[in-house]
């Protein structure tokens, strides 16, 4: 299909944007929020929050590849389409749980311990984690689903980080509405007071995420999943299918499409690893870079309480109006210089932050240019996971999973290092916090931006593309033929398909000798006796051969089948 034809309209680009709406709106609360309110607000001591917080990340690293897998295989609820069936599980899931985190623990008092506090909101924050998983595995699988070329999938993409931006929004104006609303003695510390005011955050979050979640089910349409109606036709369906497979030639027509890739040959894809090391990067930088902003902001610059909430609101604000113009930018100077750029403008940030120990009201500038680059190398790694897919969507759920898992697992194990490193053992901040703080925002930002560009650099030198993995190299001993004893009619008739050999088959190695045979069986004389001697040692090979390349593309090749492929050659 044309990428004319797989354009969508703006609604349903929109509508799509829409379905990461809720995760986003909780997403920016958990990583914004979740420190502050479990030390500053209910007294947690750093490493009991750091506890809290590498829970719902590893939580969330250990559902977000098993979910893309299941994504993969499954059929979905009827109709409805495998992917938006696990974007409704995952919706209903984190409404559900939510709620929970951003409470009080309920029936707790002053008295209670806090190792009973953390066993009461870790199966919320699990159940919560998973329900993100599958709604963000799910809504990312359908971009390479809904689109192919390569700069819809960018522009999806930027719809879908407009829409982040715009949760993130609506988040931190709600905080300052609350926060300014308030009417308490201390109006420039968080304490105990602020409990009620992070409870209604998350309710009224809730309610407008699945508002939003309604919209995107209700607007965007799943592909029909073809293989489930394969399988649903029984068995007659499967014997015509393998009656057609005797009498399909090994040879396609050019017409077809690319061979599948199963999970596990995406491990031996140096891309693979290429594009995980980029996207942990990014979502290092941008996680870590929002959880703590409001710590550096507080306890570091010692601004009133409202600035974590209208700092963030400034970062959001530039990187909503930096997603529109990612597009264009990305088209003319590609996505890597884009994605460099966006390097630039968080490293400016770090030096900044590096040289002024005493910003005030600079900060909003900083926030700028903390904000356009998050969201440009955000858009990006996600445009180049989508790249690294291609038309290999049938597993694209556990590419984005494997990839999230990376992100998962980094982001709370270094927010757990930098909690346990925390020179203050109180809940009010110490003087040593103070430079602590200063220096983990500089870390965070510039120093994982210097990791991100080394993976930037290998994908420039390595490009993004499928390798071919795990093929045979046969021995010259098989036989050779000259390049003339090839039939040029029989190539013309069968041009060969992608990842395919000279001739049409796994490698020429094999071909040669497969077309000798051919010959030598079409000439009468001395050459027919050698014939199948030769066929005799060349068949298994090529079908051993055949069975390791298919086994790594679609798993359903059999000896039998490959041997009918491989008699077509020879008839």
């Amino acid at each position: 299909m044309s990428d004319t034809e797989r354009s969508l309209p703006a609604v349903r680009k929109l509508s799509y944007a829409a379905g990461h709406f809720l995760n986003d709106l909780c997403a920016s609360m958990w990583f914004t929020y979740l420190l502050v309110f479990y030390h500053s607000v209910l007294g947690f001591q750093n490493t009991d929050a750091g506890v809290l917080l590498l829970v719902g990340q590893i939580a969330d690293a250990i559902c977000t590849p098993l979910v893309g897998y299941e994504s993969d295989q499954t059929s979905g609820c009827g109709n409805y389409g495998k992917r938006k069936t696990w974007h409704l599980v995952g919706t209903l899931s984190v409404v559900v749980s939510f709620a929970f985190i951003f409470n009080q623990c309920l029936g707790c008092d002053p008295n209670t311990p806090q190792w009973a506090s953390l066993i009461y909101f870790a199966p919320f924050i699990i159940i919560f984690q998973f329900g993100w998983a599958a709604t963000q595995i799910s809504h990312l699988s359908l971009i390479p689903e809904l689109v192919t070329c390569e700069h819809a999938k960018v522009e999806l993409t930027a719809y879908r980080y407009a829409f982040t931006v715009i949760a993130n929004i609506t988040v931190y104006a709600l905080a300052y509405l609350l926060f300014h609303g308030q009417a308490a003695e201390d109006e420039d510390s968080l304490g105990p007071a602020d409990t009620n005011i992070f409870r209604n955050l998350s309710l009224i979050v809730l309610g407008i995420g699945a508002l939003f979640a309604a919209v995107f089910h209700l607007g965007t349409t799943e592909r029909p999943n073809h293989k489930a109606s394969r399988d649903s036709g029984g068995e007659e369906e499967e014997e015509e299918e393998e009656a057609e497979g005797e009498r399909r030639p090994l040879l396609p027509s050019s017409t077809v499409s690319s061979s599948l890739l199963q999970w596990k040959c995406w491990l031996q894809q140096p891309s693979f690893y290429q594009v995980a090391l980029l996207y942990m990067s990014t979502r290092l930088m941008v996680n870590l870079s929002q959880t703590y902003i409001s710590m550096y902001l507080i306890n570091t610059l010692g601004l009133p309480k409202k600035y974590i909430a209208t700092i963030p609101l400034v970062m959001y604000l530039s990187g909503f109006l930096s997603s529109f113009i990612m597009k264009p930018v990305s088209k003319h100077i590609g996505k890597s210089l884009t994605y460099f750029v966006g390097l630039l403008l968080i490293m400016a940030f770090s030096y900044w932050v590096l040289l002024d120990h005493k910003m005030g009201q600079q900060i909003y500038g900083a926030a700028v240019l903390l904000g356009a680059g998050s969201a440009t190398i955000l858009v990006i790694s996600l445009s180049m996971t989508a790249e690294l897919i291609s038309d290999q969507t049938q597993s694209g759920a556990f590419v984005y999973g494997a990839m999230s898992f990376t992100d998962k697992l980094a982001n709370g194990v270094a927010v757990m290092i930098i909690q346990a490193m925390h020179p203050c053992h109180t809940v009010v901040c110490c003087p040593a916090c103070v430079w602590f703080y200063h220096y983990i925002m500089v870390i965070v930002t510039g120093g994982v931006a210097v990791v991100a560009a080394l993976a930037l650099c290998s994908i420039l030198i390595w490009p993004i593309r499928i390798r071919a993995r795990g093929l045979q190299v046969v021995s010259d001993e098989v036989g050779q033929v000259p390049e003339e004893a090839v039939s040029q009619p029989f190539i013309a008739q069968h041009p060969r398909p992608p990842g395919f050999g000279q001739h049409g088959v796994v490698g020429p190695v094999v071909a040669h000798p497969l077309l000798a045979a051919k010959r030598s069986l079409a000439v009468g004389g001395g050459g027919v006796p050698a014939a199948p001697r030769l066929a005799a040692r060349i068949l298994p090979l090529g079908v051993r051969q055949l069975q390791e390349h298919g086994a790594c593309r679609t798993g359903k090749l059999s000896p039998f089948q490959d041997m009918r492929n491989l008699g077509f050659l020879l008839r």
